[in-house]
């Protein structure tokens, strides 16, 4: 019997829940032949794949943001660890990289297996999606430091790419188009403006069928089909289009002396995004905080457009939304925003 004064638990830190969500990742973790023995060491140990001659090492680590406010308030939190697995591998495919494995950091004020367990499912499907592995992380309970009820989650994932393979700037030629990969919605950027708008509009989130649905959508994951694009040699280069909108994340990629015009006329933004300029949100506030319905971008040669299309399924099939150009602007979007002919 423990009589001490002062004790962990009496702190706020149950060690034994803890162990408890720790062993559950164990047994949930991996496929049913193989389960991830790296889950609850010290660090994890994985193989480099042995087809890889003069493999190099690309890793990303990125959040969710305030979507997670979102989930909090709607209760519901087996969709954002998908997010979370998406909002890390979607920029490894940038670089030509395929994923290999995903770590997770995830602290609480208070453990909750449920909620842990729901998030949890999230990046095992998530990984599941994007065919890396979970294998490890590391969950801290922090009475004091977030209050009640509240958390955060942050996501670490290594992929790996043959170095003849890398995607680089100088792959992009000028008459090269820019393809749009439509999102499946909001993905995870601007929902601080939009928990802004839903506050000063008063809209009660929970009895809003529309928004619940829309605002938990996960960020679509687009491993699979840029992977093979980039094994059929179909693309030169590509950006996963997040905080910042088209022009910032595009600017990233384009050569020095070549502009990406861009139509935004052409652009098919999903129902969230009207909804949310109809609030009273301006063009320019939209393409730098949203990504307008607009998840990825793929820059390839005219020809390859229809043989590039029929890997994607039709929900998510790339169009043309602009063009490269000779120009010392790396990115120019032409006209305003046009819901209308969508």
């Amino acid at each position: 019997m423990n009589n001490s004064k002062f004790t962990y638990q009496k702190s706020g830190v149950n060690i034994s829940e803890a162990d408890n969500f720790v062993n559950f990742i164990k047994k949930n973790s991996g496929s049913k032949k193989r389960k991830n023995k790296n889950i609850g060491g010290f660090g994890s140990i994985s193989d480099i794949p042995k087809y890889f001659k003069n493999p190099k090492i690309v890793a990303s680590t990125d959040g969710v943001g305030t979507k997670i406010e979102i989930a909090n308030m709607l209760n519901k939190f087996n969709t954002i660890g998908i997010d979370l697995v998406a909002m890390c591998v979607n920029d490894l495919i940038v670089q030509g990289a395929k994923p290999l494995i995903f770590l997770d950091y995830i602290s609480i004020n208070k453990i909750d297996l449920k909620k842990l367990k729901a998030i949890v499912g999230g990046i095992n499907k998530g990984c599941k999606i994007s065919d890396c592995k979970l294998v490890g992380g590391e969950t801290a309970e922090m009475p004091g430091t977030y209050s009640k009820n509240k958390f955060d989650i942050a996501g670490f994932a290594v992929g790996i790419v043959e170095k003849k393979n890398i995607l680089k700037k100088s792959n992009i030629k000028k008459n090269d188009v820019v393809l749009a990969v439509p999102s499946s919605g909001v993905h995870s950027n601007g929902y601080s403006l939009i928990r802004y708008i839903l506050q000063r509009k008063k809209i009660n989130l929970k009895s809003d069928k529309f928004l619940r649905r829309e605002l938990m959508k996960p960020t679509k994951i687009y491993v699979k089909e840029v992977l093979k694009l980039l094994k059929l040699n179909l693309i030169k280069s590509c950006a996963n289009i997040t905080g910042g909108g088209l022009e910032d994340n595009l600017k990233r990629i384009i050569p020095k002396g070549l502009t990406a015009n861009i139509n935004l006329s052409k652009l098919k933004p999903n129902k969230i995004f009207k909804w949310i300029q109809q609030q009273g949100v301006n063009s320019s506030e939209m393409l730098k905080t949203f990504n307008c319905g607009v998840g990825f971008c793929l820059i390839t040669n005219y020809e390859n457009i229809s043989k590039i299309q029929k890997i994607f399924r039709k929900k998510y099939k790339p169009y043309i939304i602009g063009k490269i150009s000779t120009g010392d602007k790396s990115v120019k979007l032409n006209e305003k925003i046009s819901w209308k002919k969508n």
